[in-house]
């Protein structure tokens, strides 16, 4: 049984993951096998501070111990669960772990520039860590299933994907929640964007992703209305349109994670984690430069 450790407390994903891991609080048809939380690190907060002690106290009650540092789970764990909402701090966060050894999940969004997504990256490959990160949307069941009738929907052309993008400085623009519609859309259409154009309004914005290859990628992030997550994949043969059910995507997430720490293998390749991260932040630009197009190369 793997023995897992927690940094940062400030998200609800501390005590879902926890559950499911830890098979406690949840139905059975939740529990995710082969790996245990036994610590967690509270650490600080510049976007929710004051939900880190609710979620402390209920990971207490699941079992798990609370230390005050990382170094702390050094030679107690065999790899860590960064969940900081704030994505500008993930890679102060991540890179000594890497450093020590330790394998890695970051939460969504891995970081919010694409350099600090390289040089994590880098450092993994480099350390030869087992690393990922992923919003826990690109595994939806619905996604995975489009995915998986590849033989009956052809090969997806285009793929337009929404969800909320409610905003906040430290995870600027797609960043912050905007980043699970972003994650589905690379789902379904893999990397080779080359450029973003962005129109925003305050009550929602549209990012527009140019693939090399001729298809488009859409991203609606929505402020106003209806809170619900969905895409349409244009596919060669069939046209899917998907509303996505919240109910099971943590379990299928944490079991690609558990899957990586069993075998050591990435799920996703390098490309795979900079990309979107590149994605978000040239949409950013477009945004701050009237709609213009901005390429991923100058993100």
């Amino acid at each position: 049984m793997l023995r897992l450790g927690l940094i940062d407390c400030d998200t609800s994903h501390a005590v879902a993951f926890t559950q499911r891991l830890n098979h406690v609080g949840i139905a059975e048809e939740q529990w995710v096998h082969g790996a245990h939380v036994i610590a967690a690190v509270p650490g600080t907060s510049l976007i929710s501070p004051e939900r880190i002690p609710g979620h402390v106290e209920k990971l207490r009650e699941l079992g798990v111990e609370i230390v005050d540092r990382p170094e702390q789970l050094l030679g107690r764990v065999d790899a860590v669960l960064v969940e900081s909402q704030d994505g500008s701090v993930h890679l102060e966060r991540a890179l000594p772990l890497v450093e020590a050894g330790l394998p890695l999940f970051i939460d969504k969004p891995f970081t919010t520039s694409t350099a600090d997504a390289r040089r994590l990256v880098e450092a993994a490959r480099a350390r030869g860590v087992p690393l990922t990160s992923a919003s826990a949307l690109r595994y939806a069941l619905e996604v995975q299933e489009v995915l998986r009738r590849s033989e009956e929907v052809g090969r997806i052309l285009g793929a337009d994907t929404y969800g909320p993008a409610t905003l906040h400085p430290r995870n600027p623009g797609l960043f912050h929640y905007g980043v699970h519609a972003v994650e589905m859309l690379y789902a379904l259409l893999g990397t080779g964007c080359q450029s973003v154009r962005c129109v925003w309004e305050e009550g929602a914005e549209v990012a527009i992703g140019r693939w090399g290859d001729g298809r488009l990628g859409v991203v609606r992030g929505t402020r106003r209305g209806a809170y619900a997550f969905g895409f349409t994949a244009f596919g060669e043969k069939r046209v899917v349109p998907a509303a996505i059910d919240s109910r099971y995507y943590y379990r299928e997430l944490l079991r690609v994670v558990v899957a990586m720490l069993e075998t050591g293998r990435w799920p996703l390749s390098p490309a795979e984690l900079v990309e979107p991260v590149a994605f978000q932040e040239a949409a950013l630009h477009s945004t701050a430069r009237g709609g213009e197009e901005v390429s991923l190369e100058d993100a």
